[in-house]
Order: structure tokens, then sequence, then C-alpha cells
């Protein structure tokens, strides 16, 4: 036993007393004190020696009983199999059958009988397991029987239900007909008025089915009333639609087919043109036409062509182009890969909002005006441009300008005792080229300023082209003549191997002399500009919705996102809805030239929008449409639009352009910029031409830029990619400047493009040389205004960083953006004149030829350092 056994227990087992057993015990020569006691297996075989010898029994055949020669056990070993039926749900599902198997195993000693072997105790095992299987499948066999049998006799049953409803049917409507037209000819073979002579004659009865196959029989066949000949009419179930003279044969052998039950169902696998699903395998290769628009990505490509993904990336790389599933591809090579894979590109029509607004646009019609035209001032730098548009409009714009340079487009409209003429005045700075062309596009007019001291020069000649590429009729404006070198007949001379030919030279250009300082000449330029614009009519429709162009663009902190704009065309009303490229709003104000609010602006007019979404780009089209949803739909569309061909750039690049660039290696250098402008013009101005300062050995890439100031954002993404700031015309917040110095980052201010160009193309090009940094030394913040007989407006200032000098040249700041730079007239601490005033202390500062200075302000002192350049 597995367990011990004591005297107790022993008693128990063999059903002898305790008392008994321990006299026994004793008798066999063992002593126990008690009956808890642990007998052990030897002592049990010594007692049981002993009690057979008392009893008379040998010493061997004790033995033979203590031994025996084999000992025969008893297993049962228990397995669980599943046996799988047809898989449906109550009809052979899988079941588990329990198979026990029980076997005897002998063990002898040598000698003996031989014990059975591995094999055959196999054998029995697999007998037995194959006997449980084949019970198990008799009874799945008999159940799935049963179950066929009465699914049988159930479809057996509806079918005949629905054969005999049918058929029922069919005789009540049979009945109903040949009622209906015995009626009628009962009604038809009743005498009328004046015939009472005639007999009349009863109506057969309706013959029964035995008359009918008797007639039949017979030759003919007695339908309804009537009688017609056996063998008329080809169709063997005629008999069943008697009285049915509208029915074709086609329809009787169709409702023949319904009466006589539902043809048996196909057992699969007969029709091998079926599936699984129910559908019809094509039997040639399905040809899609796929809408494709300017960009589409390669899942949604992948969708329309009902393939997977990885098949047209596949396809796309045995063409060449390496782009993963999520990429967006160009309209070409997607139009190229459709073909490839046997389908039929076409391309997309724009969407329904597009769509919608053009046909907003072409129902403005109206009366057409005489309108002002637009005019754009061009030349070279220095040549007088705005010097002269300032004596038109008696104003000292130029003094405001960061050099005497205009940065940006100026738009203003003039009344002149000629009539209203609007102004554009552009930069003359090669930067700016893309911003003249914009000004071409949109003018009626250019005058070509230059200076008669000075000659063509290349701005020149690209003003030229200019007006040449966008056919708009040119002026000659030979400034600066009353100057002792200055000599007219020369620029004419040099303007004619470009092929401006002036009016005294037989020409067809008007050439005017004059001085933008004096005045001379004036009258006769606006004259001529009068004179050309009645030569060109020009006519606009003022009444409608209005629509023009973005002239100029910029995100101001107080008024969020403004547009300059040009109306074209219509009347743009405070409250209009309008999409302008990617952006949408309503026109919240509108202000004109010198910060005035009006309430409308019609055709040629210049004004500044407020009310946008974002700020557009310069050079974008905007139209007032009806609603704020249809200017939201287009907007969003177009941005989807144009992040999508944004994508493109980056999306698929060919294996030989990776191949190149591969084979061009480490050498060359890159530089990140991060450019930030007060306006969209002079930043994407600024953008193209750092950009193309790029060469085999370094590449100028403009990582980020933005309108505005520097805000912590781009300060992080400097500091990240390891970039240099550019500010033109802006400054950092404080928390911009906190990030720029825990980081190192290098940050530059700049308001003359001249300095930024030349910086970076001193880096660009290898060359060492010392560069004039402008390092700003103190800062002093405007908190009250006074006004001053002798100074004009004197500014009450608390100097918050640095050291502010008064021989040092100063800016004012309005909310982080450049409005005014120039240089102290006065600095006082109370009633004394000093030469500095250090930080937290008040201070006067007198401004010189600028007295709008307001409460708020930040008021800027800065000195320029040459320091060497290290690269």
């Amino acid at each position: 036993m597995s367990q011990q056994t004591t005297i107790r227990k022993l008693a128990e087992l063999v059903n002898t007393p305790v008392e008994k057993l321990l006299e026994q015990l004793a008798e066999a020569g063992m002593s126990f004190s008690g009956p808890d006691q642990v007998v052990t297996s030897m002592e049990k075989v010594k007692l049981l020696g002993f009690l057979k010898r008392s009893h008379g029994k040998t010493e061997a055949a004790a033995d033979e009983v203590i031994a025996p020669g084999k000992i025969t056990l008893n297993r049962s070993r228990k397995q669980e199999i599943t046996v799988g039926g047809s898989g449906k749900a109550g009809r052979g599902a899988a079941s588990t059958i329990d198979v026990v198997v029980r076997k005897k195993v002998t063990l002898s000693k040598p000698g003996s009988t031989p014990a059975p072997t591995a094999a055959e105790e196999q054998d029995a095992e697999r007998a037995e397991i194959l006997r449980k299987l084949e019970e198990s499948r008799q009874r799945n066999l008999t159940e799935q029987q049963r179950l066929a049998e009465g699914d049988r006799k159930r479809a057996e049953e509806l079918a005949e239900r629905k054969r005999a409803e049918e058929e029922e049917a069919e005789r009540a409507r049979i009945e109903a007909t040949a009622a209906a037209e015995a009626a009628v000819i009962e009604e038809a073979g009743k005498p009328k008025a004046g015939h009472h002579g005639h007999a009349h004659h009863p109506k057969p009865a309706a013959p029964r089915g035995d008359d009918k196959a008797a007639a039949a029989h017979k030759g003919k066949v007695q339908r309804g009333s009537h009688a017609m000949v056996a063998g008329v009419e080809d169709d063997d179930n005629a008999q069943r639609f008697a009285g049915q003279l509208h029915l074709s044969a086609s329809e009787r052998a169709r409702r023949t087919t319904s009466v006589r039950g539902k043809a048996r169902p196909q057992k699969r696998g007969q029709d091998q043109s079926r599936t699984g699903t129910g559908f019809n395998k094509p039997t040639a290769p399905i040809v899609r036409e796929i809408a494709i628009g300017d960009a589409i990505t390669v899942s949604d490509l992948a969708q329309k062509l009902a393939l997977k993904g990885g098949d047209v990336v596949k396809a796309l790389f045995k063409m060449g182009v390496m782009a993963t599933i999520t990429q967006t591809i160009d309209h070409d090579t997607a139009v190229l890969v459709t073909e490839e894979l046997g389908h039929k590109a076409v391309h997309a029509d724009a969407g329904d909002a597009e769509s919608e607004l053009l046909a907003h646009v072409e129902q403005v019609q109206g009366d057409q005006q005489q309108r002002p035209p637009v005019v754009t001032i061009m030349g070279h730098v220095d040549h007088g441009k705005t010097s002269l548009l300032d004596y038109i409009r008696r104003t000292k714009v130029a003094s405001g300008e960061a050099g005497g340079i205009t940065q940006h487009i100026g738009a203003y409209h003039v009344d002149t005792p000629k009539g209203t003429i609007s102004f554009l005045d552009t930069p003359g700075h090669a930067a700016f080229t893309h911003m003249r062309q914009r000004g071409a596009k949109l003018t009626d007019i250019v005058i070509l300023v230059v200076a008669a001291d000075d000659g063509v020069m290349p701005q020149t000649v690209e003003a030229i082209q200019h007006a040449k590429s966008a056919k708009v009729p040119l002026i000659v404006a030979i400034n600066k003549i009353d100057k002792s070198d200055a000599d007219p007949l020369r620029v004419k001379n040099e303007l004619l191997s470009h092929d401006v030919v002036a009016e005294d030279f037989g020409g067809d250009t008007q050439m005017v002399e004059l001085s933008a300082r004096t005045g001379q000449g004036v009258d006769d330029l606006l004259d001529a500009i009068s004179l050309q614009a009645e030569v060109l009519d020009l006519k606009a429709v003022f009444e409608g919705r209005a629509s023009g162009v973005v002239i100029e663009s910029a995100l101001d902190k107080g008024r969020g996102p403004v547009a300059t704009v040009l109306v074209q065309q219509g009347t743009l009303n405070k409250g209009d809805y309008l999409v302008c490229g990617i952006q949408y709003g309503r026109v919240r104000a509108l202000f004109d030239e010198t910060g005035s609010q009006v309430a409308q602006a019609g055709p040629s007019i210049p004004v500044q929008v407020l009310g946008l979404s974002g700020v557009p780009e310069a050079g974008d089209d905007f139209v007032v449409v009806a609603d704020e949803r249809l200017a939201k739909d287009v907007a969003q569309q177009r941005d989807a639009k144009r992040r999508e061909l944004r994508l493109v750039a980056s999306a698929g690049n060919r294996m030989e352009d990776i191949m190149a660039q591969m084979g061009e290696g480490a050498a060359q250098q890159t530089l990140n910029l991060v450019v930030k402008a007060d306006v969209h013009g002079s930043m994407q101005a600024l953008r193209e031409a750092l950009t193309g300062l790029s060469n085999e050995q370094i590449r100028i890439n403009v990582i980020g830029s933005g309108v505005g100031g520097i805000t912590e954002s781009d300060a992080q993404l400097a500091a990240t990619s390891k970039a240099t700031v550019i500010g033109f015309n802006v400054r950092a917040d404080a928390s911009a400047r906190k990030v720029i110095e825990n980081n190192g980052v290098d940050l530059r201010y700049f308001s003359i493009i001249y300095d930024v160009i030349d910086q970076v193309k001193q880096v660009a090009s290898n060359v060492l040389g010392k560069e004039i940094r402008e390092e700003i030394i103190g800062t002093a913040e405007v908190r009250d205004v006074f006004r001053s007989s002798k100074f004009g407006a004197v500014a009450g200032c608390m100097v918050i960083e640095g050291v502010v000098k008064r021989s040092k040249p100063i800016r004012v700041l309005r909310d982080n953006t450049v409005i005014f730079e120039g240089e102290l007239e006065s600095l006082r601490r109370f009633k004394e004149n000093v030469d500095e005033v250090r930080v937290n202390t008040e201070c006067g500062i007198g401004v010189k030829a600028y007295n709008d200075v307001k409460p708020g302000d930040q008021i800027e002192c800065f000195e320029r350092i040459e320091v060497q350049r290290t690269l």
C-alpha cells in the first residue's frame, strides 16, 4: 500500500479483532505495544508465513504463494477524439467522443510464460479506437440521413402547397374570365327593340374537363365560349390557358413553368460559371474608367482600380518610380500606371465647389463704364520712383522707407486734376523681380523711371522686359533733369538698344523729362497718362459682385490677417463674403491708403481688407460670393489640392535621381535658414533670392518662412535644425528670445535686403571678409507722448533694456514690427540734455522727422559694428 498501515487498519482489512491480531503477531515473534503501531510489509509477509505453517502448509508452498511466477495488472487509458461534421449549425456538428482503452498486462519471471509484446498491445489499442470511430461515424451518418430526409419532405410539402395555391388562383382567374365573356355574349344576344320575332338562343354551359378532353379527341377544343380547331397554336400547354387569347406562346410557357413548380436546384459543382458567392465569373478582363485629378495617393488609386496597394506599388517600381502606399503621385504618373495595369484613365473635373464658383462669376454682368487707370512705377534703385509718387501725392512716404528704398508694393489712388489714378510703387531691387511681375500683370500703364544722370541700369532692363511680356504700354519718365550732369539724350539713345523708341525719334513711346524734387514736368506726365488711358478705353462693370487681385498681405498683431487688394470688376462692400486663394472670410472693414475706413471700393481702387481666415499669398485672385458656405467649400478644396501638389514633389523619387544624389556624395554643405518678414511679398522675394544663391559647394535651404514677428515655434525650429534666423523688419518676442539665448541660435535682424543677400552670399561663396552687424544696445518703452512747439512730439520713455545713446540710430517698433527708422533729435533727463540713459531710467526722446509715436511703442537704439567673419 502506498500509505502506512497500522495494526488497527490491518485488523479491519482482514476482518479480525485487534486483540486476536496482536496475539498472532506475538506468536509469530513480533511484539507490538499498541494497535496504532505501523506494520511493515516484511512483517506482514512474516505473519502470513506463520499463519500458513500453523495451518499445516509447507514452506515451499508458502514461498510459492509469497512469490508467484507472474503478476497480472489491469490498465485503462482515456482519450478524447473530435469527429467533425459538415460544419453547419444544427446539422452534422462536430462531436467529441471519449475512448477508454482497457488492457491487461501480465508480468512473469524469467522462464515462465512470455508476456505479450508491445506490437500486440498497440494492435489491440488501435482496434479498440477504430471500433469506437466506426460506431461514431455510423451514428453521424444516421443522423445526417434523418435530417436530410426531413428537409426533403418539408421541401416537397412546401412545393406541393405552393403548387396547389397557384392552381387554385389560376382556376379562379379562368372562371372569372369565362364569366365575363359569357356576360358579354349574353348582352350581345338579347333582342333589340323592334326585333321581337327572333328566337333567343341560350348560352352553352362551360364544358367541364371531361368534355374538353372529348372535344380535343374529336379535333376541336372548346375554350370558354369559343370553339377552336386543335393544333392551331404550337403550345402544348394551351389547354391550361383556355380563354386567354391575349397571351403569347412565350408568356404561356413562362406561366406554365411557374405553375408546374420551380426547377430543381442544381447541385454545387454542376455549373462551373458560378462562384461560391452567387456571382458569375467575368468572361473577359474588366476595363475600368478611372478619374484621376492633378494628384492622387497610391492607396486611393489602388482602391479605384480594385487592386491591392502592393500591386500598384510593384507596378510603379517596375516603371522606375519608388513610392510607398501613402505617398502622392502626380497625374501623369498615375495615368501611366493605370494604363500599364490595363485600365483607362480620364482627367477628373474640378469639384462641385469650383464649378459652382465659376457659374457664380459668370452671372456677374452689367453695363461697363470708364474706370481709372492703374499705373505701375518701375525702375532701378534710387532713380526717384517713390519721390515722384510722393510729389504727386504731396506726402513724404520715402522718408519712412529703410535707407530710402521701397521694400514692398505700395498701392495708392490719387485724385489729380486729370482725374483719379491708381498708382502701384514696386521695389527696384533685383530680389523683387516676382513682385514687379505681379505689378506688371495687374496694371494698365507702366511708368519707367530712369535717372538722367545714371542712365539705363540692369533693373531698368528687367522692367522693360516685364512690361513687354505683359503687353502693357510704356511711358518713360526721365527724372533728375535738374542736376548738372543730367543728359536726357543719352538715356533715349540707350533705350534704343532695348527697342524702346521715343516719339522724338519716330517711335511710339512717350518720354517725359521731369524732376521729382522741383516738380518740373510732372503735369506733362499726368497728361501723358490721361492720353494713354483714353487710347486704351479702360472700362469695367461697377455693379455686381467684386473680383480682383491681392497686391500684398501681412499679419497684424491687433487686426489679424490684412490683405491689400485691387478691385478689377464690381464693387467690394463691407460685409461681403469672399474667397481669396485658399483663404475665405467676411469683409469686416475696408481701409484706404491713408488708414481711413471706407464703405466700398470700385474698380481700379486699392483697399486693405480685414476679416480673412488667414494670410493669402500675393498674386491670388479674390471673388465675392453669395454665402459663406460656398466660400468655405472652395477654400478647403483649393487647400487640399495645393497640399497634394506640394506632396508630389517629395513623393515618387525616381531611381536615377537617387543614383545621381549618391554619386554627388556628401561634399555639398547645407545652410539652413528661417526667414520671417513683415509682409508676404518681401518674404517670398527673400526666399527666392536666398535659394538662388546655392551652388555646388553649398545649398541654401529655407526650412521655414512666414509673415509676422518671430515666435517661439520659429525659434524651436531653428534650434532643432541648427538654422540661422533672419528677421526682416520684424522682431522676436520674449519667449522666442529666451529659446534663442538658451540654445545659442544665430539671430540676425535686417531692414535692407542688400545686407541679407550680401551676408548670405559671403558665406555661400566662402569668401572671408568683414561684415557689418547691427547690435541692439538699448530699448526704451514709450509711456506717454507730449507735444512741444520746438521738437514736436516728445516721447516720455522708460529704458527697459541696455542703454539709449543720443549719437546712435534708432528704430520705432509697434507690435514687434518696424514702422520707422531714423535718429534721435533730442535725449533729455528732466530738463538737461544727456548723451545716454541707462536701464530703469526715465527720459524724454524726440525722434527726428517723425511725430506719430504712440504710447506702447518701443524705441530701439542700435549701432553698426564690423566683425571679422569666421566660417
